[in-house]
């Protein structure tokens, strides 16, 4: 290829993934394909980069695909997408919960599709390209391949081995977020299927009137009112058709609706009101009214939540926003991925199903379902595991390679590696302040989260890193942090709180799950780095001194008992005070490496309590289970390739497929146990490194 057109393409392809990362060409993106085709591992890379990424100033993995059902990061409430019953009509209030908890005017929704006004991404670049410099976006993509040069890959953070013999082939892994679909497996074991909207009968529940006898100005006056938002202490609203039947369903609405609030009726110089005024002060948010509720059903509400391409906090704090709640009544087993079709149980306390079916109406992107009412909430952990459908397009494997490495996968597995989202993409990985923290070393912990760092990032992170650096000043720096809830507004925060001699306390601002997820990085980069050890000195086949589980309690395979286990039973330890290393020479790679990041392996408590290490097993090698596959032929890349449960729902035909198309998919099925990545299975399949990084480089070096 020419060295002009060569450019060309580098620079558009640079400037796609700079879009996609940006998040400005997501939308686009999810239902329109490029006006080029890029080969190998281009599209791989193409395909993949279009992930949103979770928690910019925490997790900037590449494949996003954080399986393990661990406590994320709560990302700031974005604005929901409503559908046309929440958009006002020629003056018409709202309808009921439609209208968001700020009070503020509902957004219409975001772009989805390149419609009327529009232009192909792709087409707008090639037709601004300059012969002699750069547009703005292929800056932005410059930015974006420089960022990726510090980066992490697989090989730094441990990942280095295969269990399989099979020959690698290429894939685009999550080209549309409905390529990757994730259904939560229960307590009992049942796969969540959303399949049931229908309401349980209950007689208690007030009518549907409710959600829409108050005009929008009257909710607004209302929230505002719950949300200590204004100096009234009350708002009264006239009963224009005085009934008891009406004085009723006003007196519902406004309980129902707004759980911070109580009422009463009044007589005011000859015309009838009901009067709303606070009950129990800002305590009734997140404790809903215990008097309303019937005796007679338990206190929460189950449901199956239905999402799409939006992570789990981030829809709790949508619904808790529409239900004029605090996010902290819901409970659910496991997050779940942003960019993914994911249904998962969640559990909201005295929320009446009627009220939950009726978000139906107004939300984009989500469907709540298979509704039932529960004494108990929902635990973290209490799920099985997790059931895969994920397609893999355009995949360049011959049938007999993808027979192979499928049947691999179900007879052998893979090496339950943390994933790369696990520690971050940006030059200052989430293990090195891990490592600091538990050195107790603070100044490193507030450097490493504050300082300057190579590669592009955010501009305002940038102006404040550079701010913090000249100055030192935490009121400086954070000053030029629009967003303060990102880790390094939080230390900030702390710093202008506790000052400069307590890092400690300012650290300790930043929410436990947030602060604990650095150490558990750590933990997870030691634990990585030792078992692509294990199987390097020692393979596929349990050997004496090796450790297994009995029950919770770990033992050693003695050297007469080899025989009677496989290479699945054996486990290996999280670095911590609680846990035995294996009895060959691995316990010493343990103690070699903790040496090395100046830690102590026989004393794993910290001076601070939350810093402790208690440590965990993890088996080497998972199986998964109920594996199926299916290789398929398509010629658009926009047509989905399988239903998913709302496809179902809306009774619509599965996709039928050619026998030959321009495109060939790889689509798979499987079950993982918790706190296991699907990606490092797909990994595993495709024999491909995730990290960005790495597919930044394999494509630049193509287009040379």
């Amino acid at each position: 290829m020419p060295a002009g057109p060569r450019r060309r393409l580098l620079r558009v392809a640079l400037a796609w993934a700079a879009l996609l990362y940006s998040g400005r060409g997501a939308g686009l993106l999810a239902t329109r394909p490029s006006r080029f085709q890029a080969p190998g591992s281009l599209k791989c890379f193409l395909g993949a980069s279009k992930m949103d990424m979770t928690d910019t100033s925490l997790k900037r993995g590449y494949l996003v695909v954080e399986d393990n059902d661990c406590v994320g990061p709560a990302e700031k409430v974005k604005k929901q997408k409503v559908s046309e019953c929440c958009l006002p009509k020629e003056g018409d209030g709202l309808d009921g919960d439609c209208l968001p908890g700020s009070g503020t005017e509902p957004q219409p929704p975001e772009v989805t599709s390149a419609g009327k006004g529009q232009r192909d991404p792709g087409a707008q670049l090639e037709e601004e390209e300059e012969e002699d410099g750069f547009s703005e976006e292929e800056e932005e993509a410059e930015s974006f391949a420089e960022m990726m040069k510090h980066g992490l890959t697989e090989v730094d953070v441990g990942i280095t081995k295969f269990v399989s013999s099979h020959q690698g082939f290429s894939g685009i892994l999550k080209e549309r977020y409905s390529d990757f679909v994730v259904h939560e497996i229960g307590k009992d074991g049942r796969i969540s299927h959303l399949d049931d909207l229908s309401v349980p009968v209950d007689e208690e529940d007030p009518s549907e009137d409710v959600f829409t006898v108050l005009t929008t100005e009257e909710k607004q006056q209302l929230e505002e009112l719950q949300l200590f938002k204004n100096k009234e202490t009350s708002i009264a609203i006239e009963v224009i058709e005085d009934t008891k039947e009406k004085r009723t369903i006003i007196h519902q609405a406004i309980k129902s609706l707004f759980p911070g609030l109580e009422t009463k009726t009044e007589d005011r110089e000859g015309r009838r009101y009901i009067v709303a005024y606070h009950a129990a002060g800002k305590k009734a948010l997140a404790n809903p009214r215990k008097h309303s509720w019937p005796k007679s059903r338990g206190s929460y509400c189950h449901f199956l939540l239905y999402k799409e391409n939006k992570d789990t906090m981030d829809a709790i704090n949508v619904l808790s926003k529409y239900l004029r709640v605090k996010p902290n009544i819901f409970s659910y087993m496991g997050t779940k991925d942003k960019r993914a079709i994911t249904v998962q149980e969640i559990a909201v306390l005295k929320i009446s199903a009627q009220r939950l079916a009726h978000l139906n109406k107004c939300l984009m992107n989500f469907k709540l379902g298979n509704f039932s009412y529960q004494k108990n909430p929902l635990k973290l952990g209490e799920l099985q595991g997790n059931h895969f459908t994920v397609v893999l397009r355009n995949i360049t494997g011959t049938d007999d390679q993808v027979q192979q490495a499928m049947n691999s996968l179900k007879d052998i597995g893979f090496i339950n590696y943390y994933g790369m989202q696990r520690f971050g993409t940006t030059a200052v990985p989430t293990y090195q302040v891990g490592r600091a923290i538990l050195q107790n070393s603070w100044t490193e912990v507030m450097d490493l989260i504050l300082k300057p760092r190579s590669g592009a990032e955010k501009g305002y992170l940038v102006k404040c890193r550079e701010e913090w650096a000249k100055t030192k000043d935490p009121a400086a720096a954070l000053k030029k942090l629009p967003v303060k809830r990102c880790v390094e507004g939080q230390l900030l925060r702390g710093l202008s709180k506790y000052g400069m001699k307590n890092i400690v306390s300012a650290f300790g601002i930043i929410p436990r799950n947030n602060r604990l997820m650095y150490i558990h990085s750590y933990q997870s980069y030691v634990w990585n780095n030792m078992v692509s050890k294990r199987i390097e000195d020692y393979g596929l086949k349990p050997v004496a001194g090796d450790l297994v589980l009995k029950g919770a309690t770990a033992t050693y395979i003695e050297e007469e008992d080899v025989n009677n286990y496989s290479i699945h039973d054996v486990v290996m330890p999280l670095p911590g005070f609680d846990v035995i290393y294996p009895k060959h020479k691995i316990s010493e790679a343990y103690r070699e490496m903790l040496t090395a990041d100046n830690l102590d392996i026989d004393n794993m408590r910290h001076k601070i309590r939350d810093y402790s290490l208690s440590g965990a097993y993890r088996k080497i090698i998972i199986r998964p289970q109920n594996v199926s596959w299916e290789v398929v032929a398509y010629d658009d890349p926009k047509i989905p390739l399988f239903n998913t449960d709302v496809d179902n729902l809306e009774g619509k035909p599965p996709p039928v497929f050619a026998s030959e198309g321009k495109y060939r998919a790889l689509k798979m099925d499987f079950s993982l146990p918790p706190s296991t990545y699907a990606t490092m299975a797909i990994r595993e399949v495709l024999k491909m490194d995730t990290s960005i990084k790495n597919q930044t480089q394999l494509n630049t070096t193509w287009l040379r």
